[in-house]
């Protein structure tokens, strides 16, 4: 006779809900049903990283449900991330310090026999014609800029904004600068204008300027973006790549920084090309400088005063570019230790790309068979969802591994993860931290946990939450074919 563990409070519904509950109460759905139904689809989906609809949803009746779900024309982005951003705000306010608000764009790329219901992103080279010259077409999909914030620490506290967008007809970059010079076009007429929008939105939804400094790559090395953030009362710290005007508007930022002697050394570690582990040492200069607006825009902009941090690689080897990085920033840089800082707060800006990897490694949202940009558009945001949460219980491993394990888990999981053979006789004897809890769980996903090995990471989280979901949901059956 087969035996059945049982496990208190297992016949009940271990659906994640609190969590769930969390991310879509603020959610101002016209239809109240429509808020039910995105709670049992970030159920759904959550229960099946990686998986597709029909997949997670088990049934035709929930699949048909899933899908006019996502083509209803009262669910958007916004509707759907509503509850997610002020669930973000309230993370915000609980934590203390300073918060970086780490700014990127991704492309979702999609082949689709009708790839105008859809939209274009750009131009990619494919392959050489009979004559040897290389073939280009034209990549269909959908562009995401993104808002997350972290702490300084690297935990995630979620999406404070996001726009979505695709492009109807696809113009190079190259051929419009023959035609008209960028810097006379208005922001508002740029795709660029969507960091001003972001800023702003993250700005007033979390109301704490003070506390917020917006990271973002050379991308981001933009006049309005430096205005809007000293309108706004807040930071911004980005990579430029720009050599502005700077002091009486007769010299640029070079040509001052050139000047500058070295103020200390940083010695960092980082991984090449290779994934190979490398140390480099870099020769830290800062100064406090005048910036000017673009010449085409002196009569709308006024002249700033900032900080330029420069970061040059001392002595590197001639197998690899030396690392160098070119700071821009309206924070306070008094000493080498406030230098370091901003290039460590820097350094937390590839979290978002992180977070990016696992909306399309981990969701595999690029995989998704839908038609329309509106349709795809709704379940990236529904993913947006999840890949957060996945990254956060990753770092919160890391960055506060002694809190309470009900933090991330239901009391059902909990018990689950205890009763795992890998866990049974071993939680015992170590104190029930929420660290001893996320480590069984990536157990669940392949994580060996030798004693050399670095912390779990994303891909075995998402692996180990997909099986403790099926392991959770055959308990429950189990347990029910007992009772009866």
């Amino acid at each position: 006779m087969t035996k059945f563990l049982r496990i208190d409070g297992a016949s009940k519904p271990s659906d994640n809900g609190s969590w769930i509950a969390g991310e879509v109460a603020g959610c101002e759905f016209r239809d109240a049903r429509l808020g039910k139904r995105l709670g049992n689809l970030l159920h759904q989906l959550g229960g099946s990283i990686g998986g597709t609809v029909p997949l997670a949803c088990q049934d035709w009746a929930n699949t048909k449900a899933a899908y006019r779900f996502f083509s209803n024309d009262e669910v958007d982005e916004k509707t759907i991330l509503e509850g997610h951003f002020l669930a973000t705000r309230d993370r915000v306010h609980a934590s203390a310090g300073p918060l970086l608000i780490l700014q990127d764009t991704t492309t979702f790329s999609y082949k689709r026999d009708k790839p105008e219901l859809v939209g274009f992103t750009g131009e990619a080279i494919s392959r050489k014609d009979d004559a040897g010259r290389w073939k280009k077409h034209t990549v269909c999909g959908i562009l995401m800029h993104s808002s997350l914030v972290v702490t300084t620490d690297g935990l995630p506290l979620g999406l404070c904004a996001i726009k979505f967008w695709n492009r109807q007809k696809f113009k190079g970059t190259n051929a419009l600068k023959r035609k008209i010079n960028p810097t006379r076009v208005p922001i508002e007429e740029k795709e660029s204008f969507r960091w001003l929008e972001n800023l702003r939105q993250s700005t007033t939804l979390l109301a704490q300027p003070e506390r917020c400094v917006h990271i973002g790559d050379r991308e981001s090395d933009i006049y309005e973006l430096f205005c809007t953030a000293a309108e706004l009362g807040t930071g911004f710290l980005v990579r430029t790549c720009v050599d502005r005007l700077a002091g009486d508007g007769e010299h640029t930022i070079a040509d001052e920084m050139a000047d500058v002697r070295v103020h200390g050394l940083h010695r960092v570690e980082f991984r090449d090309a290779k994934g190979q582990s490398c140390e480099a040492l870099l020769e830290i200069r800062y100064r406090h400088i005048r910036v000017c607006p673009p010449i085409g825009k002196q009569k709308q902009y006024p002249t700033l005063d900032l900080t330029v941090i420069h970061a040059q690689e001392r002595d590197a080897p001639s197998d690899r570019a030396a690392l160098e990085w070119k700071l821009l920033t309206n924070l306070p840089v008094r000493s080498k230790a406030d230098a370091i800082e901003k290039i460590n707060w820097y350094a937390m800006r590839w979290k978002i790309e992180t977070f990016h990897k696992i909306l399309k490694s981990g969701c595999r949202a690029e995989d998704s068979r839908l038609r329309t940009a509106e349709r795809l558009t709704n379940l990236i945001a529904i993913y947006c969802i999840l890949s957060w949460r996945i990254f956060w219980m990753t770092m919160l491993n890391r960055t506060d591994p002694h809190s309470s394990p009900s933090l991330a888990f239901t009391d059902i999981e909990i018990a689950v993860l205890e009763k795992l053979p890998s866990s049974a006789g071993v939680m015992e004897f170590l104190p029930r931290t929420l660290s001893h809890y996320l480590t069984a769980l990536a157990k669940l996903g392949g994580y060996l946990a030798r004693k050399g090995d670095p912390p779990p990471g994303n891909t075995v989280m998402w692996r180990g939450l997909t099986r403790l979901t099926d392991i959770v949901f055959g308990l429950q059956i189990a347990n029910t074919v007992v009772g009866n």
